[in-house]
C-alpha cells in the first residue's frame, strides 16, 4: 500500500510539527496529569509510529532516518558531551561516582543474567547469530538505560536490530523504567529515613547544592548569533572528523578480523563484530571528540545552549526511528515478546539489588542512589526530575551525571551486548 505522503520534505515538516505539539502541550497545566502518566519521549516515538502504521507516511522508503542517524546523532553526542566537567563530577564526591558506575555495572551484568534465567523457561530467547535474536534488541535497552536515546539509537544500528523488534524493546524500555521511577520519587520524600537505614551521612548533599548553584550561575548567558554559529560549527565539524576516522577504521578492523576468523573461526573476535562497522566508529569518535572539547574553552558554549541544540537533533532522530515502526506487526507478534517483558523486569531487579547492596556497603546517601540510578536508566530527561525531588537546586546534578551517562552509555551497552551475544551462542 502506497503511503499518503512520500515527499521527505513534507514528512520532515510533519514530524517536527508532531514534536512541537508534544512539547508545547507538555507545558500546559491542563495536560499535566496526562504527561505524568505518559512520558513525552514515548509520544515522540509512538505518534510517528501511528502515522506510519496508518499508512500516512512510509518510514521504510524514507531516507530521513539515515540522515538523522549519520549526521544528527553524532552531532547530538558531541553537544551533549561538550559540557562534561570530569573534574566537577569528581568533586561531587567519590560516593556519587561510585553509585553512578554501580548503576551502570548493574545494567551491564543484569542483561546477561536476565537473558540466561529466562532462557531456562523459554530457550527461544537465545537465538545465536539469528537476525531476530533477542540479544540484538536487548542491546538497545542497555544503550537507553546506561546513556539515553542517542546511545539507544547507536546500539540499534550497531546490533542491526530490526524495526519491529525495536518497537517491542521500546515498550520494555519505557514500561520497566517507568515502574522504577515512582519508587525513587517516593524515596526522595523519605530520604532521611532511608539514609538512617543506610547509615549514611547526607551532609555532602548540602555542600553539593552550593557547588551546583555556583556552576550554573557561572556558565548561563543569552546566546548570540555568533554563539549559535560556533555551536553548529563545533557539532558538524566534529561529525566530519568522526566520518573521516570511521571511513579508515571500519575497513581496517574488518580486514584484520577477517584474517583472524579465517585462521580461527572460533576466535574471540566473533564477539567484537561491532568494531568492523563504520557507524560504530562514528559514534565512538564523536563521543571522544565531545569529551575532548570539554577540556577546552569550547565547553563554555554549554551556557549558550549547546545541549539544548543537541537535544533538538536527538528528538528529530527519535521521531525518525518512530516512523519506522509498524504497530500492527507488533500486535500480531505480541505473543512472541512476553518473555522480553520478563527479561526487563529481572534485569531491573538486578540493577536495583546491586545499587542497594553497594549503597549499604559504602554508606551512600539515598540521593546518590536515586540520581545515580536515574542518570543511567532515565538519562537527561528524568534524572533532573528525581534530583529536584530532593531539592530544586540539585536538578543540575542529575543533568551532569546523565551527560556522563551519554559518554559511557555506548561503550557500556556494547559490553552488555557482547556478553548477551556470548550467552546466546
Amino acid at each position: 500500500m502506497t503511503a499518503l505522503i512520500t515527499n521527505d520534505a513534507v514528512v520532515l515538516g510533519l514530524l517536527l510539527a508532531v514534536l512541537a505539539l508534544v512539547f508545547h502541550t507538555s507545558r500546559l497545566p491542563q495536560f499535566a496529569k496526562f504527561y505524568r502518566i505518559v512520558p513525552s519521549l514515548l509520544l515522540c516515538y509512538f505518534l510517528p509510529a501511528l502515522l506510519n502504521s496508518a499508512g500516512i507516511i512510509d518510514g521504510e522508503s524514507s531516507s530521513l532516518y539515515f540522515v538523522a542517524s549519520r549526521y544528527l546523532l553524532p552531532a547530538s553526542l558531541v553537544l551533549l558531551c561538550l559540557s562534561i566537567d570530569l573534574k566537577g563530577i569528581w568533586n561531587l564526591g567519590p560516593k556519587a561516582l561510585i553509585m553512578f558506575f554501580t548503576a551502570t555495572v548493574g545494567i551491564v551484568i543484569g542483561g546477561p543474567v536476565a537473558l540466561k534465567l529466562v532462557s531456562f523457561i523459554e530457550p527461544a530467547v537465545l537465538g545465536g547469530d539469528d537476525p531476530e535474536a533477542f540479544w540484538r534488541g536487548l542491546s538497545t535497552v542497555a544503550g537507553s538505560w546506561i546513556g539515553g536515546g542517542a546511545n539507544q539509537a547507536a546500539l540499534k544500528e550497531i546490533s542491526q536490530t530490526t524495526d519491529d523488534q525495536f518497537s517491542a524493546m521500546l515498550i520494555v524500555d519505557v514500561f520497566v523504567a517507568n515502574l522504577w521511577m515512582p519508587f525513587l520519587l517516593v524515596g526522595a520524600g523519605m530520604s532521611a529515613v532511608l539514609d538512617r537505614k543506610l547509615k549514611a551521612d547526607a551532609s555532602a548533599v548540602t555542600a553539593l547544592k552550593e557547588k551546583v548553584e555556583q556552576f550554573s550561575m557561572s556558565i548561563a548567558r543569552n546566546p548570540s548569533f555568533a554563539d549559535l554559529m560556533v555551536i553548529c560549527g563545533l557539532a558538524f565539524g566534529s561529525v566530519a572528523l568522526a566520518h573521516v576516522g570511521a571511513d579508515g577504521l571500519g575497513p581496517l578492523f574488518a580486514d584484520w578480523f577477517g584474517q583472524i576468523k579465517a585462521a580461527n573461526p572460533s576466535s574471540f573476535v566473533v564477539y567484537l563484530s561491532s568494531l568492523e562497522q563504520g557507524f560504530f566508529w562514528i559514534v565512538v569518535l564523536a563521543t571522544a571528540i565531545g569529551i575532548g572539547l570539554s577540556f577546552t574553552p569550547a565547553r563554555s558554549y554549554e551556557g549558550a545552549g549547546a545541549s539544548k541544540i543537541g537535544s533538538v537533533f536527538l528528538y528529530v532522530l527519535v521521531a525518525t526511528i518512530g516512523m519506522k515502526m509498524n504497530l500492527r506487526e507488533l500486535y500480531h507478534q505480541w505473543d512472541v515478546y512476553w518473555s522480553v517483558i520478563l527479561i526487563g523486569l529481572i534485569w531491573m531487579a538486578v540493577h536495583i539489588i546491586t545499587l542497594l547492596a553497594v549503597a549499604k556497603w559504602i554508606k551512600a546517601p539515598f540521593f546518590f542512589v536515586a540520581v545515580g540510578s536515574q542518570a543511567n536508566v532515565g538519562g537527561a530527561a528524568s534524572a533532573p526530575i528525581v534530583a529536584s525531588a530532593f531539592s530544586p537546586a540539585l536538578a543540575p546534578v542529575g543533568v551532569l551525571l546523565a551527560v556522563l551517562g551519554y559518554a559511557v552509555g555506548t561503550v557500556g551497552a556494547i559490553v552488555c551486548m557482547e556478553l548477551m551475544h556470548a550467552i546466546s551462542m
